[in-house]
């Protein structure tokens, strides 16, 4: 794979509409373009694509850590106005279709934020904080992270939806920092002594040279490692600090997308949208159990229908033969010729040696092991449909690995 490709990643302007920002600045865009980063419009801001290039940054963090800078993210404090955390909690569950009222304090949550026909308006993470002062985010009692490229409709979303006594604070005065890989904790803890008692999902307030940081161990690569919320005016002395530890180098977004496709994480816009529900993208581990007893959650009828009769198309994996990727945007045909299926992410696996991709095709089609054409710019390509993820996941869970 060359190092040049710009199109290994989503088209990397994401417009924004209304009255949003053109292009912005990262806190950390000087620090970057220091280091090299090349920078491209991405979700509405300028980001660094690459450094060393693609293949080697992947690679990198597959084998030792990667700081990414992903501070283009929403953070969102949701704070109850007169009402306590269950409340808020309660509120939540009107458009997500997780179990927030049953989740624990420091405790993270992968959800979905749902219209009323059950698309998917984003997918985001939700934790439930601790009591006031045991956390950086004020008076808030729900932490919320949701993608950059949607974070101002999801909360013009929400605040059109949840009861006026939810305030939503947009944390623009953080940023937002992964460390992700199988060293990534070892050397965060250097910095950050006791960072490692931490497993997957779950979340802690520490502090670093006197700033308060919010740190949860998860992240978007399949690997091991911590995402950190850390005041802007501190993200570069951090980000100094954790790149001279020698585990750790800087990594742009063509290897976030790479790393994230082999572990078969959709991305909001391409894999995920609104014409898109929870069972076709093969999510269903996000509608909680409870949740679906009650039925009361946006679009529970038609989610639940899919549940129990079958989506139409299904998001699934491709392994492609040959050589040559196959993009966003190629068609899944059938023995005819006819369009059955559109692929919605691909590119070449650093990690695997061979090109992969993902694709909505029709259920039927779905089954591991099944032979596919894809066309892409009047050329076929042979696939097959292939587990996911095709690399397995390395996150540190409770009791161990």
């Amino acid at each position: 794979m060359s190092d040049t490709l710009p199109d290994t990643l989503p088209d990397p302007l994401d417009e924004l509409d209304g009255d949003e920002p053109a292009i912005q600045l990262l806190p950390l865009d000087a620090w970057h373009r220091a280091r090299g980063g090349r920078m491209v419009p991405f979700a509405g801001y300028e980001m660094p694509v690459q450094y060393e290039g693609i293949m080697a940054e992947h690679l990198w963090t597959r084998e030792s850590a990667g700081l990414f800078d992903v501070s283009h993210m929403g953070q969102v404090g949701l704070t109850g106005d007169g009402i306590d955390a269950a409340a808020v909690a309660a509120a939540l569950e009107q458009v997500l279709p997780g179990d927030v009222a049953g989740l624990a304090p420091t405790r993270i949550r992968y959800s979905l934020l749902l219209n009323d026909e059950g698309g998917i308006l984003d997918d985001l993470m939700v934790t439930t904080l601790p009591e006031e002062g045991a956390h950086p985010f004020g008076a808030a009692s729900h932490y919320v992270v949701v993608n950059g490229a949607t974070k101002y409709d999801d909360l013009a979303y929400l605040l059109d939806v949840l009861p006026d006594d939810v305030t939503l604070n947009l944390m623009e005065d953080q940023a937002l920092l992964a460390v992700q890989g199988p060293k990534a904790v070892a050397a965060v803890a250097r910095l950050v002594p006791g960072v490692e008692a931490l497993v997957f999902m779950t979340a802690g307030a520490f502090a670093w040279n006197g700033h308060a940081l919010w740190i949860s161990r998860s992240g978007y690569t399949g690997e091991d490692g911590v995402e950190i919320s850390i005041p802007a005016e501190a993200a570069a002395a951090f980000a100094d600090a954790i790149c001279a530890e020698p585990e750790v180098k800087p990594i742009g977004l063509g290897a976030r997308d790479s790393l994230r496709l082999e572990a078969g994480l959709p991305l909001y816009g391409h894999d995920l949208d609104p014409e898109t529900t929870p069972v076709m993208a093969d999510l269903g581990f996000a509608l909680s159990k409870r949740r679906r007893e009650a039925a009361d959650f946006a679009g529970a009828a038609r989610i639940l229908a899919e549940r129990t009769d079958g989506p139409a198309v299904k998001r699934v994996g491709l392994s492609v033969a040959g050589r040559q990727p196959v993009r966003e945007g190629a068609s899944v045909v059938d023995a005819d010729g006819a369009v059955i299926g559109r692929v919605t992410s691909g590119g070449f696996a650093p990690s695997v040696g061979a090109p992969i991709a993902m694709a909505y095709v029709p259920a039927a089609l779905a089954e591991a092991g099944t032979p596919l054409r894809l066309v892409q710019r009047g050329k076929i390509h042979e696939a097959v449909v292939a587990p996911l993820p095709f690399v397995p996941h390395r996150y540190v869970r409770a009791g161990g690995k």
